[in-house]
Protein backbone atom coordinates (compact mmCIF):
# COMPACT_ATOMS: atom_id res chain seq x y z
CA UNK A 1 0.00 0.00 0.00
CA UNK A 2 1.18 3.53 -0.83
CA UNK A 3 1.01 6.04 1.85
CA UNK A 4 0.31 9.52 0.78
CA UNK A 5 3.01 12.53 1.30
CA UNK A 6 2.51 14.59 4.38
CA UNK A 7 2.30 17.76 3.68
CA UNK A 8 5.54 18.67 5.26
CA UNK A 9 7.53 16.17 3.34
CA UNK A 10 8.93 17.47 0.28
CA UNK A 11 10.29 14.95 -2.84
CA UNK A 12 12.93 16.12 -4.96
CA UNK A 13 12.24 15.43 -8.96
CA UNK A 14 14.88 12.52 -9.80
CA UNK A 15 18.18 13.50 -11.52
CA UNK A 16 18.29 13.13 -14.92
CA UNK A 17 20.66 14.38 -17.89
CA UNK A 18 18.83 17.60 -18.46
CA UNK A 19 17.97 20.62 -16.59
CA UNK A 20 15.46 22.90 -17.58
CA UNK A 21 15.48 26.29 -16.27
CA UNK A 22 12.31 27.73 -17.62
CA UNK A 23 10.59 27.44 -14.66
CA UNK A 24 12.98 29.68 -12.29
CA UNK A 25 13.76 33.24 -11.39
CA UNK A 26 16.85 34.46 -13.36
CA UNK A 27 18.51 35.46 -9.71
CA UNK A 28 17.73 31.59 -9.14
CA UNK A 29 19.83 30.11 -12.51
CA UNK A 30 23.19 30.63 -11.33
CA UNK A 31 23.03 28.29 -7.96
CA UNK A 32 20.54 25.75 -9.84
CA UNK A 33 23.04 25.06 -12.83
CA UNK A 34 25.91 25.11 -10.23
CA UNK A 35 24.53 22.47 -8.18
CA UNK A 36 23.17 20.62 -10.66
CA UNK A 37 26.55 20.15 -13.01
CA UNK A 38 27.86 19.10 -9.49
CA UNK A 39 24.88 16.52 -8.89
CA UNK A 40 25.01 14.79 -12.43
CA UNK A 41 28.99 14.46 -12.02
CA UNK A 42 28.12 13.00 -8.57
CA UNK A 43 25.83 10.71 -10.75
CA UNK A 44 28.38 9.81 -13.51
CA UNK A 45 26.53 11.11 -16.10
CA UNK A 46 29.28 12.00 -18.67
CA UNK A 47 26.99 14.51 -20.97
CA UNK A 48 24.39 17.12 -19.93
CA UNK A 49 21.88 19.52 -21.20
CA UNK A 50 20.89 22.74 -20.09
CA UNK A 51 17.93 24.60 -21.59
CA UNK A 52 17.84 28.49 -21.05
CA UNK A 53 15.49 29.12 -23.99
CA UNK A 54 16.26 31.76 -26.66
CA UNK A 55 15.10 34.37 -25.24
CA UNK A 56 17.51 37.45 -24.70
CA UNK A 57 20.28 35.52 -23.65
CA UNK A 58 20.08 36.53 -20.15
CA UNK A 59 19.78 33.21 -19.22
CA UNK A 60 22.01 31.68 -21.60
CA UNK A 61 24.62 34.19 -20.50
CA UNK A 62 24.34 33.26 -16.98
CA UNK A 63 24.85 29.13 -17.68
CA UNK A 64 27.29 29.96 -19.38
CA UNK A 65 29.36 32.09 -16.95
CA UNK A 66 28.76 29.48 -14.21
CA UNK A 67 29.96 26.38 -16.81
CA UNK A 68 33.32 28.84 -17.51
CA UNK A 69 34.20 28.59 -13.55
CA UNK A 70 32.87 24.84 -12.65
CA UNK A 71 35.81 22.40 -11.92
CA UNK A 72 33.36 19.42 -12.91
CA UNK A 73 32.97 21.07 -16.85
CA UNK A 74 35.49 19.90 -19.44
CA UNK A 75 33.76 21.37 -21.72
CA UNK A 76 30.32 23.12 -23.15
CA UNK A 77 28.47 23.93 -26.72
CA UNK A 78 25.49 25.07 -27.67
CA UNK A 79 23.33 22.55 -29.01
CA UNK A 80 22.70 21.38 -32.23
CA UNK A 81 19.42 21.95 -34.34
CA UNK A 82 18.19 18.52 -33.03
CA UNK A 83 19.03 19.21 -29.28
CA UNK A 84 17.48 22.78 -28.83
CA UNK A 85 20.11 24.77 -31.53
CA UNK A 86 20.98 28.26 -29.19
CA UNK A 87 18.59 27.54 -26.45
CA UNK A 88 20.17 24.92 -24.80
CA UNK A 89 23.50 24.03 -24.09
CA UNK A 90 25.45 20.57 -23.95
CA UNK A 91 27.90 19.92 -20.94
CA UNK A 92 30.65 17.45 -21.16
CA UNK A 93 31.65 16.61 -17.76
CA UNK A 94 35.23 15.98 -16.09
CA UNK A 95 34.72 11.85 -14.91
CA UNK A 96 34.48 12.17 -11.06
CA UNK A 97 37.76 10.96 -9.42
CA UNK A 98 37.55 8.27 -7.45
CA UNK A 99 39.03 9.29 -3.58
CA UNK A 100 41.74 6.32 -2.83
CA UNK A 101 40.40 4.54 0.57
CA UNK A 102 42.06 4.98 3.97
CA UNK A 103 44.87 2.91 4.41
Amino acid sequence: MITPLNDDEVTAPALTDELDLHTFLPRECADVVEEYVTAAQEAGFPVVRIVHGKGTGTLRRIVHGVLDRHPAVARYALADGASGSWGATLVELKPKELKPKDA
